[in-house]
């Protein structure tokens, strides 16, 4: 295989396995546990400015990947504007996730982390839970890397972000305000990439007939259900798990 082969991830023949936990999808779960335990024992005592650089230094990869892999796909020689704008655009919602924890190390905003670490975290949860991509190929090429290296970094930066201590998810009528608009326009966002650009067909998984539609073998107005009542329970736990921290501190 030349480089260009695996910079352009062309698979050979019989490449495509079922990789869901096996030995290089367990070993990236426990890689970044241990990475994330490391981060957190190193640096929990630091300054602000310390963690602040880490979580920099964690989005700076991140970030590229997302360039690289824009800069292999454009140099494909496309020439029409669709193929550019899937390209370019964060499509599915871990690459809406990647660029809002580069943006979050930049902004350095506790309701920013916040909202950041939340999605960053429910993409990775879900990618590691049952990966479709990264560990599908019997080979690693690039593709299969940015797949894997992006979810780790999003895995690592968001756990890292809350052991930390960079954010706290105290419930207050802004935080909530914020967080309402940032899911709404993340939404809106993908009603236009799907319906207006053509550009993804399902980046939330909410569209009928998804894969964990297909996964939970339910008819689609009792997915439709549970997707909602899932999203509104996992964006509350934060706030409930912070609320009984803040709670036993201040009986201590």
């Amino acid at each position: 295989m030349s480089s260009a082969d695996w910079l352009y991830s062309r698979y050979p023949d019989g490449a495509v396995i079922n990789g869901r936990w096996g030995t290089l999808h367990i070993l990236t779960v426990l890689a970044c546990i241990i990475v994330i335990l490391t981060v957190t024992f190193i640096f929990n005592k630091k300054s602000k400015k310390t963690k602040e650089n880490v979580i920099l230094v964690l989005a700076l990869l991140i970030l590229f990947f997302e360039l690289s892999r824009r800069a292999i796909n454009v140099s494909r020689g496309y020439t029409d504007l669709h193929s550019y704008l899937v390209i370019l655009l964060p499509r599915p919602w871990c690459a809406i996730s990647c660029w809002m924890m580069i943006a979050a190390a930049f902004l350095k905003k506790g309701w920013f982390y916040n909202f950041a670490s939340m999605n960053a975290l429910l993409n990775a949860l879900v990618f590691f839970a049952y990966p479709s991509v990264g560990f599908n190929h019997n080979v690693i090429l690039f593709e299969n890397l940015y797949s894997i290296a992006t979810h780790a970094l999003l895995l690592i930066s968001s756990i890292s972000l809350m052991t930390l201590g960079l954010t706290h998810f105290k419930l207050t009528k802004d935080n909530l305000l914020k967080e309402c608009v940032g899911l709404i326009l993340i939404f809106f966002f993908f009603f236009i990439e799907i319906f207006l650009l053509n550009i993804e067909k399902d980046p939330m998984y909410f569209m009928p007939g998804n894969d964990v539609q297909a996964f939970l073998s339910v008819e689609y107005a009792p997915y439709l259900f549970i997707y909602i009542f899932f999203l509104a329970f996992y964006f509350s736990l934060f706030h409930i798990v912070q609320y009984f921290i803040d709670k036993k501190r201040a009986d201590s």
